[in-house]
């Protein structure tokens, strides 16, 4: 036991005394957040990106008011040149496009003969907005010919907003499901990340001790299944102490950031009146940003962040264990990096597949039967279970899933060692499935 203790000392020390381990550490929060804020600024500077767009109305049907509501898109009325002259202009400007609106007698034909004529291919976003404004013009007018009352039509409208809340009168509301979503998506995927980094780790700790011979010393003094736990429970505690201080590096820049934007985290009330856009200025328009901020943080103050927390240590402990005994046998059965890869898609299929479960399935029906069984199934568990778990699963079945994961990483851990304690010493052989079958046999 002293002899494990040593080695997972010395792998620990390693990782945490490495350099790039300690800047990275540190500088891996501040690249996240900094990334974030890019794609952010990027993405609201391409939202309000103003592009000009020419048109020519033939059927007399368009005023300058129908394309002025969306304001994206800035308009030029050119109708009054005609289509071949306004090309040309359109052609030597920069102008994203020329609308060209065709003279019929029926809308229906309009609407089918509507082009669009530019240099470029026009952005997705330029066509569906012109289709919109286009489509509700054309629509109002096709009532009026039906002597449709627009007046009583706009009158009957009615706008539903669905109230949520639990049979014991709890409320909810659909923000906390969009939250549990990207709470459960985080954890899987970042527990697949930790499973794929850290466990690569371990392969790669075990090649470069075999090729440089040093394995054989070791081996001399401690038993290889010692050595093979001692490297996986130490780059395990690095990963941890790593994630660890993720998550105070990031509660940090939480707090900070709630208090540089003015959210007290200790309200409950939020008093979001509906106004109308007409009756915002300025300073209300801030207040609605700053109420909606504040909602964020009491949603999120609503989850079982603790709980949640505790169940992603326990998945990610056990799910790293469990893979990353295989890529120990993995390391201790070839000589370089290069013949890892034949044994590497039967690794990366399971957390593959949990992935995709997860997205794919989890979002839309957490308790499905698809989502609920491949939860339980040991090498998908670590990461569809956690996608399950903010939107509340029984407790039964955690245990159950934790249970199952717990043998099947003794079961795998027994048959890692059978081929780490022989693969270690085993130099110059190409290996191959029926090679290490041979190995767990011994």
């Amino acid at each position: 036991m002293n002899k494990l203790k040593l080695i997972i000392q010395r792998e620990f020390l390693a990782k945490v005394r490495n350099r790039t381990f300690i800047i990275m550490t540190f500088l891996s929060p501040i690249l996240m957040i900094g990334m974030i804020a890019l794609v952010t600024l990027l993405t609201k500077s391409s939202i309000e990106k103003k592009s000009m767009v020419a048109f020519v109305d033939e059927s007399g049907l368009f005023s300058g008011d129908d394309f002025n509501k969306d304001k994206s898109i800035s308009f030029e009325n050119l109708s009054d040149i005609g289509l071949e002259k306004a090309k040309i202009i359109v052609d030597e400007s920069s102008h994203e496009g020329l609308l060209y609106i065709p003279s019929y007698d029926k809308i229906e034909d309009i609407a089918s003969n509507i082009q669009f004529f530019s240099e470029d291919s026009p952005s997705m976003i330029t066509i569906s907005t012109l289709e919109s404004l286009i489509d509700k013009k054309l629509e109002t007018e096709k009532m009026k010919l039906l002597e449709i009352d627009l007046v009583k039509l706009e009158a009957s409208r009615v706008d539903v907003n669905i109230k949520m809340s639990n049979f014991s009168g709890v409320k909810s509301s659909k923000l906390i499901n969009g939250l549990k979503i990207g709470i459960g998506m985080g954890a899987g995927y970042l527990i697949m990340m930790f499973i794929l980094i850290y466990g690569a780790m371990v392969m790669r700790s075990v090649i470069e001790e075999k090729t440089s011979r040093i394995i054989e010393v070791i081996i001399s003094s401690v038993k290889p299944f010692q050595l093979m736990l001692g490297k996986i429970f130490g780059t395990a505690l690095a990963g941890l102490t790593q994630f660890i201080t993720w998550g105070l590096l990031m509660l940090v820049i939480f707090i900070g950031s709630s208090y540089f934007f003015g959210v007290d985290l200790h309200s409950g009330d939020m008093a979001v009146q509906p106004l109308s856009v007409q009756q915002m200025g300025t300073d209300q328009m801030d207040q609605i940003a700053q109420n909606e901020t504040q909602a964020i943080f009491d949603e999120l103050m609503q989850l079982p962040l603790i709980s949640t927390f505790v169940y992603f240590i326990l998945y990610f402990v056990l799910g790293y264990l469990l893979y990353s005994s295989l890529y120990a046998a993995i390391g201790a059965a070839v000589d370089n990096e290069t013949d890892t890869q034949q044994f590497m898609l039967p690794i990366m299929l399971p957390l593959m597949l949990g992935v995709y479960i997860g997205f794919a399935t989890v979002i839309n029906d957490p308790h499905g039967t698809i989502a609920t069984v491949f939860s339980i199934v040991p090498f998908t568990s670590p990461i569809v279970m956690l996608m399950r778990i903010p939107f509340g699963v029984p407790m039964w079945q955690i245990l159950t899933s934790l249970l199952l994961l717990l043998m099947s990483f003794l079961a795998v851990v027994w048959v890692a060692a059978k081929i780490y304690r022989v693969g270690i010493l085993m130099y110059g052989k190409k290996i191959n499935y029926k090679e290490l079958i041979k190995w767990v046999r011994y």
